[in-house]
């Protein structure tokens, strides 16, 4: 045979296709890159979202200070004492001041919960059902209902005489009524919550796992600002400056939620807590 004739031969047993072996080994290979590169490209999604969440914070900053700046620098009241009257409450008041819905969700928490549980990858609400005909419909849905930020409640200017709370204090005297004050930037306003607002104390514990947001009046409201929800042991604030960060959850403890909060209370590195003291879910998380 000719070398020619071999060559032919050669060509068109080569042009047969892969074989079982090779296409095993290239299915192989694909699995394993996506293996590599799935964890990175889940990492670069979660740090998009967080940094999309910050945003979102950022214009409630700007909200905040338009309506700070239209009352005398005051806060939103807060009352919604009076019957079927939620009107002082903030998601209501500041509705005038901006007009895409979609800014009442963090991107890691756009769907409600199911059947009512609060969990930290969910949205809280209907507000609708909280008080039926206020809240105005809008295309938006889900967002026309719902919410994942929430207000430290001790941020407001409350018109009542007396409130008690934790141990029959008078909370009167411990709000932030104004932007106005020193220390601004560790006075947390408006956070990734479970809940539309909370009044932390010093005293609060940590949840027991993350999730664990159901309380007591009054008492370890901490959790429903203590979520992991973008999953590095860090959540998102806007703060009276109208600064927005990243905040640690154990940095929760430290930050000035009320005039008489104690940063060095027991909860903090000055105020004696030890890495063993922390719920497991947080121990690893970094210490303040």
């Amino acid at each position: 045979m000719s070398f020619m004739n071999k060559l032919k031969g050669f060509t068109r047993h080569t042009r047969g296709g892969f074989t079982l072996i090779e296409l095993l080994v290239v299915i192989a290979i694909i699995a394993l890159l996506m293996a590599i590169l799935m964890p990175a490209l889940q990492r670069v999604k979660k740090q998009a979202q967080a940094v999309k969440c910050q945003a979102h914070l950022k214009q409630w900053g700007v909200v905040f200070a338009m309506y700070t700046g239209d009352n005398d620098g005051s806060f939103p009241s807060g009352d919604n004492t009076a019957p079927n009257d939620p009107t002082g409450m903030w998601m209501y008041v500041l509705r005038p001041y901006y007009s895409d819905g979609q800014l009442r969700l963090c991107p890691m928490a756009t769907k409600p919960s199911n059947k009512g549980a609060r969990q930290p990858f969910a949205a809280w609400g209907p507000i609708s059902s909280y008080e039926p005909g206020y809240w105005p419909t809008e295309p938006d849905t889900p967002a026309a209902n719902y919410l994942s930020y929430g207000l430290n409640d001790w941020v407001r200017n409350d018109p009542r005489t007396s409130s008690r709370g934790l141990g029959g204090i008078d909370r009167l005297p411990l709000l932030w009524r104004t932007p106005n004050v020193k220390g601004a930037g560790n006075i947390p306003v408006l956070l990734d919550s479970s809940f539309f607002g909370s009044d932390p104390y010093h005293t609060d514990q940590p949840p027991e796992y993350d999730g664990n947001v159901v309380v007591e009046f009054n008492q370890n409201e901490m959790k429903r600002f203590c979520l992991n929800r973008h999953q590095n042991g860090t959540t998102n604030g806007v703060f009276a400056d109208w600064s927005v960060r990243e905040i640690g959850l154990k940095e929760l403890w430290k930050l000035k939620w009320h005039r008489e909060f104690d940063i060095s209370g027991p909860w903090t590195q000055a105020g004696g807590v030890q890495p063993g003291d922390w719920p497991l879910w947080m121990r690893n998380f970094k210490d303040y």
